[in-house]
C-alpha cells in the first residue's frame, strides 16, 4: 500500500535499515522536509541518495529508485543548518514526487526482505561469521556493538545490513545492497566483498614485505617513502614527483656540480620525496632545487684573445673614451699572460648620456662575453642584493644571483647601473651589501641569503656606472676602479652623430642615406642651438625628429630627398631652444664670467656685484647653496682686510649695501669654485675698474687670498670655448689637468695659472 512521506535527498550517503547515521541538513527544501516530518509524520522521513552529488535542486530523475524510510532520533539546530540523527527502518520503492510549501513529498511503497532457501542462508551466515573471525584486517571496520551482536547471533537480514553499513564500499555498491531484496543474494554479495578485502589485505602485506627487503640499516628514516614507492609500483602508477626527482638525480650525475651543491641538492631532494604532492612545502623545495641547479657553477665563455680585434670592436662602437678602452685591453693582456686574473671592478663616472651603459655593452662584445644588467636606482632594501631568507613566504634570491642565472655563465660582463642612486631605510643598507659583491678579495665567496651556499663572483667583470662620484659611499668607492667620462666636445658630438646616431635613426625610420643629406655644419648647428647636454641623448632624439619629418615630407610632398638647412630646421623644430652661454660683449664694472660644472657638463656663469647707499649689509640672490654663500662672505672679508692695497676707501664698506647676484635665479647653484669670481666682481665694483669681457675664471679663495684647485676643468674649459672666451684663469694646482683638455680648445684658449687673488686681479681687470 502506497504512503506519502517528506523527502530528504542525500549526497554520497546510502542508509540501510537498522543503521544509525548523523547527517548535516543544509538545503532549504530539506530543512522544511525535516520540520514537516516532525510536525505531521511522527518523525518519519524518506532518505534517498542523489546519482550526481553536484546537482543542487534534484528532481526524481536525479535520484535512485529505492530509498530508506527513516526515523528522526535527534535534532541539533545551528544558524544555517541542522545536525540530524536518523535510524533506518525499511526499504522504500519511490513512486511519485511532489513539491509543496513544506518541502518535497514522495509517494513510496515499503519493501520487505525476501527469505530464500533456509539451508543456503545458514551456510552463507556461517561463512560470513567465519570470514570475520579469520580476517584480522576487517576488525578496523567493525564497531564493538556489531561484534557483540555477531557473537550473540543475529538474523541473516540484520547481518547483511549491519555488515554493509560498516564496510568501506562505494556508493553504487551500497545502493545495490539497498535495492536487493533477496537475503541470500545480499549474503552472497557480502561474501564477495569480504574476499576482496582479504585480497587487499594480502596485497598490503606483500607490499610491506617488499619494502622491508629494500630498506637497510641506513635507510630506516626513509621507510614511509619506500613504502609509498612500493605501493605505486604495485598499482602501476608513476607520479610526476618521482619523474622530477629522477631527472634531478640524472642532472647531478651527468654534470660537474661542486660537491657542496650536490650534497645540498640531495638533502633537499630527500625532503621533497618524503612530502605528499599536495603539501605546500613541495613547491618551495622544488623552486629552491631549481635555483641551485640552474645557476652557472662551471659554465664559462672563452674571451677573445686577439687584442687588435678587441680594440677594433671598441673603436667601432665608441668614439674617444681612450682611458676606458686602454683599461679593458690591459685586463685582456694580463689575463693572457697569467692565465688567471681576478676581474677588475670598474666604475664609469660621468654625466647622463655620455655612453656609460652602451660602453659596458661594447666591452661585453669586445670580450665575446654574455652581458647582464641590473639597475640600483631607488633600491633601498638589502634583500634586493642579498636575497630573502627561505623562511619568508615568497622568498627569492637577490638581484646579483638572478643576474647570474640569466647570464648562464660564471664570467659575464655584469653592469650595475646607477650605483650612486641607492638609498637606505629601516630594511637595511644595500650599499653595505654591495661591499661584498664589489670587493675582489671577498666576492669569491659571495653569500646570498636564499641560496645559502657560497657563490664565486671573482670571474665576473663588474662595471658600475654613476653620475656623481660624491654620492657613492666612501667604503664602496674604495673598492672601485674609478674611470671618469667627461662631457663630449662639439667636435666629438659631431663625429658621434655622423658615425653612430644618424645611421641608427635612418635605419629605424626606414630612410636611405641618400634621402636625407645633413652636413657637419647643420649637425653642429643642432648641437649648439637645439640641445644642451653633456652626452648625446637629446641630440639622438633631435635627429630622430628630423628623420620622421623627412619621411613625412617624402611621402606627403612626393620628394625624392631632403637637404637639411637652417631654414628647414627652424620650420621643423621651431626657433633655437638653447642660448649657448654667450660671453659679455664689452668690458663691464662688477660683472665677471665664472665657470660651473653642472649635470649637463660645463657652463659659464655670470656673477654681478653692485653697491648702493646703506648700512654695510651683504645681499645674496640667485638661489645659492651654502658653499657659494660662504665664498661670498670670504671674498668680502678678504677685500675689507686688503682695502688699501686695492685703493678702496674702507668707509665705503660701512656706508654701502652690497648685492651679489647670479642670474637664472630659479636654478640652484652651489660648489667650491666661485670664490675668485666673486672677489673679482667685488673689487671691480668698489674700484670701478671694468673686468675683461673675453676672460673667464674658476677657483676657490681663502681668507689669506690663496686660490684653491677645483674639479671639472675639462667641462668648464669646453663651456668657455663654446662661448667665445679666449682667456681662462685657473688655479695653479690645476695645471696638471691641462693634459685632458682637447687640443682644439688649447689652440683657441689661453690658460693662465694663478695662485693668489692679486694675480687674478692683475689679469682680470682692465689696465
Amino acid at each position: 500500500m502506497s504512503q506519502i512521506y517528506p523527502l530528504v535527498c542525500t549526497r554520497g550517503v546510502v542508509i540501510l535499515p537498522g543503521q544509525d547515521i548523523v547527517i548535516d541538513v543544509g538545503r532549504e527544501v530539506s530543512l522544511k522536509a525535516v520540520d514537516n516530518a516532525q510536525d505531521n509524520y511522527e518523525g518519519k522521513v524518506i532518505l534517498v541518495s542523489q546519482k550526481d552529488v553536484s546537482v543542487e535542486d534534484p528532481g526524481q530523475e536525479d535520484l535512485f529508485g529505492v530509498g530508506t524510510l527513516c526515523e528522526i532520533r535527534h535534532i541539533r539546530r545551528f544558524e544555517n543548518f541542522m545536525r540530524v540523527k536518523f535510524r533506518g527502518l525499511h526499504r522504500a520503492q519511490l513512486s511519485q514526487m511532489e513539491k509543496s510549501a513544506n518541502g518535497d513529498l514522495i509517494q513510496v511503497d515499503l519493501l520487505q526482505s525476501i527469505r530464500q532457501d533456509e539451508t543456503e542462508e545458514q551456510a552463507l551466515v556461517r561463512m560470513i561469521i567465519d570470514s570475520f573471525e579469520k580476517s584480522s584486517n576487517l576488525d578496523k571496520f567493525l564497531p564493538k556493538d556489531v561484534i557483540m551482536e555477531l557473537s550473540r547471533g543475529i538474523g541473516a537480514d540484520q547481518l547483511s545490513d549491519k555488515s554493509v553499513a560498516v564496510l568501506p564500499l562505494a556508493l553504487e555498491r551500497k545502493q545495490t545492497y539497498l535495492e536487493t531484496l533477496g537475503i541470500n543474494d545480499r549474503l552472497e554479495m557480502l561474501i564477495q566483498d569480504l574476499e576482496k578485502e582479504k585480497e587487499m589485505d594480502e596485497v598490503e602485506k606483500r607490499i610491506n614485505e617488499t619494502v622491508k627487503k629494500r630498506i637497510d640499516q641506513g635507510q630506516k628514516d626513509y621507510y614511509l617513502r619506500e613504502k609509498l614507492t612500493a605501493i605505486k609500483e604495485e598499482l602501476g602508477d608513476v607520479v610526476e614527483q618521482d619523474k622530477d626527482a629522477e631527472n634531478i638525480r640524472q642532472r647531478l650525475e651527468n654534470n660537474p656540480y661542486p660537491e657542496t651543491i650536490k650534497k645540498k641538492v640531495k638533502d633537499e631532494l630527500s625532503r621533497y620525496e618524503m612530502l605528499p604532492m599536495a603539501s605546500g612545502e613541495t613547491g618551495i623545495i622544488k623552486t629552491y632545487i631549481d635555483w641551485l641547479m640552474d645557476l652557472p657553477w662551471w659554465q664559462e665563455t672563452t674571451d677573445i684573445k686577439d687584442l687588435n680585434q678587441a680594440q677594433a670592436i671598441l673603436d667601432a662602437d665608441h668614439y674617444g673614451l681612450e682611458k676606458v678602452k686602454e683599461r679593458i685591453l690591459e685586463y685582456l693582456a694580463v689575463k693572457q699572460m697569467t692565465n688567471s686574473l681576478k676581474a677588475p671592478i670598474l666604475c664609469l663616472v660621468g654625466p647622463p648620456g655620455v655612453g656609460k651603459t652602451s660602453l659596458a655593452k661594447s666591452v661585453a662584445r669586445a670580450l665575446d662575453r654574455k652581458f647582464v644588467k641590473i639597475s640600483l636606482g631607488g633600491v633601498r632594501d638589502e634583500a634586493e642584493i642579498r636575497g630573502h631568507r627561505r623562511t619568508y613566504l615568497g622568498a627569492m634570491p637577490g638581484r646579483i644571483i638572478q643576474g647570474m642565472k640569466k647570464a648562464g655563465v660564471i664570467n659575464p660582463v655584469f653592469l650595475i647601473d646607477e650605483i650612486d642612486k641607492m638609498a637606505s631605510d629601516y630594511k637595511g643598507d644595500p650599499s653595505s651589501a654591495m661591499l661584498e659583491v664589489l670587493d675582489p678579495e671577498q666576492n669569491a665567496l659571495f653569500s646570498d641569503h636564499y641560496i645559502e651556499e657560497a657563490y664565486d663572483l671573482s670571474h665576473v667583470l663588474f662595471i658600475a656606472t654613476a653620475n656623481y662620484l660624491e654620492n657613492i659611499p666612501e667604503a664602496l668607492r674604495d673598492r672601485l676602479e674609478i674611470i671618469q667620462l667627461s662631457s663630449y666636445t662639439d667636435v666629438e658630438k659631431t663625429h658621434i652623430a655622423r658615425e653612430h646616431l644618424l645611421p641608427k635613426q635612418l635605419e629605424e625610420n626606414g630612410l636611405k642615406p641618400s634621402q636625407l643629406k645633413i652636413s657637419d655644419e647643420m649637425i653642429l648647428y643642432l648641437i649648439r642651438y637645439y640641445t644642451r647636454e653633456a652626452g648625446v641623448r637629446q641630440l639622438e632624439r633631435t635627429l630622430g625628429t628630423i628623420c620622421r619629418k623627412t619621411v613625412l615630407a617624402i611621402l606627403k610632398d612626393h620628394k625624392k630627398s631632403i637637404t637639411l638647412t637652417k631654414k628647414r630646421i627652424k620650420e621643423w623644430l621651431g626657433n633655437e631652444k638653447v642660448d649657448y652661454g654667450h660671453k659679455e660683449k664689452k668690458d663691464q664694472i662688477g660683472t665677471v664670467t665664472g665657470l660651473a660644472y653642472t649635470s649637463f657638463g660645463g657652463d659659464i656663469l655670470q656673477i654681478e656685484a653692485n653697491r648702493f647707499e646703506g648700512k654695510g649689509r651683504l645681499i645674496l640672490t640667485g638661489k645659492l647653496g651654502d658653499v657659494m654663500k660662504e665664498s661670498a662672505s670670504i671674498a668680502l672679508d678678504y677685500i675689507k682686510a686688503h682695502a688699501k692695497e686695492f685703493h678702496i676707501d674702507p668707509k665705503k664698506f660701512e656706508d654701502c649695501d652690497i648685492h651679489i647676484h647670479v642670474p637664472e635665479g630659479a636654478v640652484p647653484k652651489d660648489g667650491p669654485s666661485a670664490g675668485v669670481t666673486m672677489t673679482t666682481a667685488l673689487v671691480s665694483c668698489f674700484s670701478e675698474i671694468p673686468v675683461k669681457a673675453n676672460l673667464a675664471m674658476t677657483g676657490e679663495v681663502t681668507l689669506r687670498g690663496n686660490v684653491l684647485p677645483i674639479g671639472g676643468l675639462k667641462e668648464k674649459s669646453l663651456a668657455a670655448y663654446r662661448s667665445g672666451i679666449t682667456t681662462i684663469l685657473i688655479p695653479k694646482e690645476n695645471v696638471r689637468d691641462l693634459d685632458e683638455i682637447p687640443q682644439e680648445v688649447k689652440d683657441a684658449v689661453t690658460f693662465i695659472p694663478v695662485s693668489n687673488v692679486k694675480q687674478v686681479l692683475k689679469n682680470a681687470l682692465v689696465d
